[in-house]
């Protein structure tokens, strides 16, 4: 048996900040228990590596959905980090907080501290922007954001005057003052390097001596004591463990692992866990309910003119892009393969943007089995305009499969299977092929290949949309925030409603889907939960 202050389950996004800000006074010893291995793998660091991340199971989890209806039926793949640096160190590197008005909703919903003012402070904390501090950004923090503006496909100018052509004006900082409009996508990366939260965090943390990282650490179970979280057990190389908390157990697995590990430990709906032979501890519905998602989906184009494909593909073509990565830290190996993009209304009466845009000088139509194919596209120049949609409505689940904690839990997505979210996507898709009609890139467009020009009619939209969509990884809220222990599993100082000594850190505490990309919220929960935890531990 062992002993440390704080146990921080998780060292994703959210748990590698947790450790970063726990351990720099030096006062408190932060154990950080990772289920998977080190992030110093070539592919983790090539940004544009992460493509042969999806499928492997070295540092994803490989999630799979239920058959989904909404998707006609698909059994969507959920990749999740299983790596130092969780999600972030396999994601594709995109830097967005979200809307303001998501904010002020989380405070509308009864949690003090988590308004748009309370956010804006912590994120700027948090940034080194590369543009700059202002009013609405932070520099000289720990997590360098790069402003993305050099060695940008040539197709972005052409793109992005398209959607002014459109009606969308130009945007310099979709983190800035206004969201809305189409623009260039910032990265964490940094000379090169994806700056995963393992890097801009958890590495400095791991130079202390207070601070200890035990990887291939598999916790299978809270050790709850008289209502109290006392510690953990855990699975090490076939070995079983229990390591003990005198201050605090904090949760930061993530939208999947962390209610999953809730539920194991006897905190969730008690029908499931009785059936499952696992001990009552606490009742609680919500453990593992509210699931929301961003679902996307892509359209594609034979292009007149080359695109990343032709750079790509061939193997004189990865040989070039490889000299340039290595020799000047340039080319498209160093970037995600998402340039720019955007946020729109589907409807003018709408008060702020629904959908999410993203701009690929690249496409990818023809499969290949085990494999996202980023550093393999098609053999003809392509270009693909992704759009995801900001605030579903339809909700899901995660819940136990068995008491076995080593089992995939059961991931009911329940995609699309609200009207309101069918209608949204309908007038996304008919968008798309509004840019693409618009003269800047229409003149550069051969012809339409996915899902081709005979798809017309709404019906024909709505079921190739249902059959090609799927996740883009941004899984959210199974442990929400709230006030109330009826509607919710965690307060609004992340500690889970009934059991004390323990706190869920991490998007799942989300009580609402952030309108944009997770990572940078998700390094936000870590960034507040630590400043909360230290407060209340004085």
């Amino acid at each position: 048996m062992d002993e440390t202050d704080y146990i921080i389950v998780g060292s994703g996004s959210a748990g590698s900040v947790l450790a970063e800000r726990l351990s720099a006074s030096g006062k408190h010893r932060v154990t950080v228990l990772e289920a998977g291995g080190s992030d110093r793998r070539f592919f983790v660091m090539l940004p544009l590596g992460y493509g042969k991340l999806f499928y492997d199971p070295a540092v994803n989890w490989l999630y799979k959905t239920e058959p989904d209806p909404g998707l006609a039926g698909a059994r969507d793949h959920w990749p999740r980090g299983k790596v130092l640096g969780g999600s972030s160190s396999i994601n594709a590197m995109v830097y967005i907080r979200g809307h303001k008005a998501d904010y002020e909703e989380w405070e509308a919903a009864g949690n003090p501290g988590w308004g748009w003012p309370d956010v804006l402070a912590a994120y700027k904390a948090m940034e080194d922007t590369e543009a700059g501090a202002d009013e609405w950004r932070g520099a000289g923090g720990p997590l360098f954001v790069s402003a993305n503006r050099k060695g940008l496909h040539p197709l972005v100018p052409h793109y992005i005057a398209a959607c002014e052509s459109a009606g969308l004006r130009e945007v310099a900082d979709f983190n800035g003052a206004e969201q809305e409009g189409t623009g260039i996508y910032q990265m964490t990366i940094k000379h090169a390097r994806r700056n995963s939260a393992a890097r801009a965090f958890l590495r400095p943390a791991m130079k202390r001596p207070n601070c200890r990282v035990v990887t291939g650490a598999m916790v299978t179970r809270v050790v709850i004591e008289n209502g109290r979280a006392v510690g953990v057990e855990y699975t090490r190389g076939g070995v079983a463990h229990v390591l003990r908390a005198k201050a605090e157990v904090i949760l930061s697995g993530g939208a999947i692992n962390s209610p999953q590990l809730l539920q194991l430990s006897g905190v969730g709906p008690a029908a499931l866990l009785q059936g499952l032979g696992i001990p009552v501890v606490l009742d609680n519905p919500n453990v593992g309910d509210h699931l929301s998602d961003h679902q996307g989906i892509n359209y594609t184009w034979r292009m007149k003119v080359p695109t990343y494909n032709d750079e790509l593909r061939p193997w004189w073509g990865k040989l070039v892009a490889g000299m340039k990565y290595v020799l000047a830290g340039a080319g498209p190996l160093a970037k995600s393969i998402n340039h720019a993009g955007g946020f729109i209304r589907t409807s003018p009466d709408l008060p702020r943007p629904n959908m999410q845009l993203y701009m690929q000088a690249f496409s990818t139509l023809i499969p290949r089995e085990g494999e996202r194919p980023l550093l393999t596209p098609d053999p003809f120049p392509g270009m693909s305009i992704g759009l995801s949609n900001c605030r579903p409505s339809s909700k899901g689940h995660i819940r136990l499969r068995s008491a076995d904690p080593f089992a995939h839990p059961v991931i009911t997505a329940n995609a699309f299977s609200t009207l309101h979210d069918v209608q949204e996507m309908l007038a996304a898709v008919k968008y798309l092929r509004h840019l693409a009609a618009q003269p800047p890139l229409a003149r550069l467009i051969a012809e339409e290949l996915r899902p081709g020009p005979e798809v017309k009619s709404d019906e024909a939209m709505i079921a190739d949309f249902r059959a090609r969509s799927g996740t883009v990884y941004h899984p959210s809220c199974t442990c929400r925030m709230g006030p109330d222990p009826a509607t919710s599993v965690v307060d609004a100082r992340l500690r889970v409603h009934g059991i004390a000594g323990l706190r869920v850190v991490d998007a799942s505490a989300f009580p609402n889907l952030i309108a944009g990309n997770t990572n940078a919220p998700s390094m936000l929960m870590g960034w507040k939960g630590a400043e909360i935890i230290l407060a209340d531990a004085r």
